[in-house]
C-alpha cells in the first residue's frame, strides 16, 4: 500500500512487458539482472503480494484440474531456463509450492541417460509433459540441446542449427493440443552467480550443491549468454513466447514468475464444469435418509 502522497506504480501487464519480441535480435548485456520493471519496489511488499496471489493461484488450479474432469484437455506448462544459481529450483520451492502437489508434474532435467540418447531430442521432453489439467513444470528442458550442445559443441553445427525448427514446431504442436506453454529465462548478472556460488562453498550445509566444474563453466559465460541470445530470438513465437525475468532479486523472480502464472490462468479462464446429474434429486435423497 502506498504511503501518504505517494504515487502508487500502475498495474502493468507482465506478460506484455517481459516478453521477447518475436523475431528481433536480442542483446541480453541490455537487460539489467536487478531490475525491478514492474510491481513492487521492495523486498517486504513482494513478498507480501506473492503471498496474497497464492490464494488466487491455487483455485485457478483447482478449476484447471475440475475442467479436466469434463473432457477440457487444457494445461499448463511452466519452462525455466537460466544460468546455474538463477533460481530454477527456488522458483520450484517458492512459486510452485503454492499449488496442490497433485495437480503438479515436476520434472528435472539432468545429462540425458543412455536410453535417452538412444532416441531424438524432444523424446524425454514429450514422455514428461503435463496432462489435462494439471500444471507442469521444467527445471532445464529441451532448450538444453541448443544450449550446452551450441557451447560444448555436442553435436554438428547444421544439426544444432535444425533443432531450433523442430522445438518450434514441437511448441506450436503442444499449443494447438491445449497446452499453454509459459517459457521464463532468469536472467542472472555473472557477478550475482559468484557471489551466490561463494555463499554455498562458506554453508558446509550446501557444499552438496556445489560443483567445481561450475567454476570452469564460468570461463564460459559469454558463449552461453551468447547461446541464450539465439534460443530466445529463434523461438519466441506467438504460440510460445518467451519472458525474461530479471533474477538478481530472488524475491522478485519469484513475485515476477507468480504474476506471470497468475495472468496466464485468469487469461485461461477454467470453469467448474456443470454437474451431469440432478442436483436437487439427490439432495433430496441425502435429506430423506433415516437416521
Amino acid at each position: 500500500m502506498a504511503g501518504k502522497g505517494e504515487k502508487k506504480r500502475p498495474e502493468q501487464n507482465l506478460r506484455e512487458l517481459l516478453r521477447i519480441p518475436e523475431g528481433e535480435r536480442v542483446d541480453l548485456s541490455s537487460y539489467a539482472a536487478d531490475a525491478i520493471p514492474a510491481g513492487p519496489r521492495d523486498k517486504a511488499a513482494g513478498l507480501a503480494d506473492t503471498a496474497r496471489m497464492g490464494e488466487r493461484l491455487a483455485a485457478l488450479q483447482e478449476r484447471l484440474y475440475a475442467a479436466s474432469t469434463a473432457g477440457d484437455r487444457r494445461r499448463v506448462l511452466l519452462v525455466l531456463q537460466g544460468m546455474d544459481t538463477s533460481g530454477k529450483g527456488g522458483t520450484v520451492k517458492h512459486v510452485i509450492g503454492q499449488f496442490n502437489p497433485s495437480g503438479c508434474r515436476i520434472r528435472a532435467f539432468k545429462t540425458p541417460t543412455r536410453e535417452e540418447l538412444n532416441h531424438p531430442f524432444l523424446w524425454r521432453i514429450a514422455r514428461a509433459l503435463p496432462q489435462p489439467g494439471e500444471i507442469g513444470i521444467f527445471d532445464r528442458s529441451h532448450y538444453e540441446d541448443v544450449l550446452i550442445a551450441r557451447v560444448r559443441r555436442l553435436v554438428p553445427r547444421s544439426r544444432l542449427g535444425r533443432r531450433y525448427g523442430q522445438i518450434n514446431r514441437f511448441e506450436q504442436a503442444l499449443a494447438e493440443d491445449g497446452v499453454l506453454v509459459v517459457k521464463v529465462f532468469l536472467h542472472l548478472s555473472r557477478e550475482q552467480q559468484r557471489r551466490r556460488l561463494l555463499r554455498r562453498l562458506d554453508d558446509p550445509d550446501k557444499h552438496w550443491k556445489f560443483n567445481p566444474a561450475d567454476i570452469d563453466e564460468r570461463a564460459l559465460w559469454p558463449d552461453y549468454q551468447r547461446a541464450y541470445e539465439i534460443a530466445l530470438e529463434r523461438c519466441s513465437t506467438g504460440a510460445a513466447p518467451w519472458f525474461l525475468v530479471p533474477a538478481d532479486r530472488k524475491w522478485y523472480r519469484n513475485w515476477a514468475v507468480s504474476k506471470l502464472l497468475l495472468e496466464h490462468l485468469e487469461a485461461l479462464d477454467p470453469r467448474y464444469p456443470k454437474a451431469g446429474f440432478d442436483v436437487e434429486e439427490c439432495r433430496r435423497r441425502l435429506l430423506e435418509e433415516p437416521n
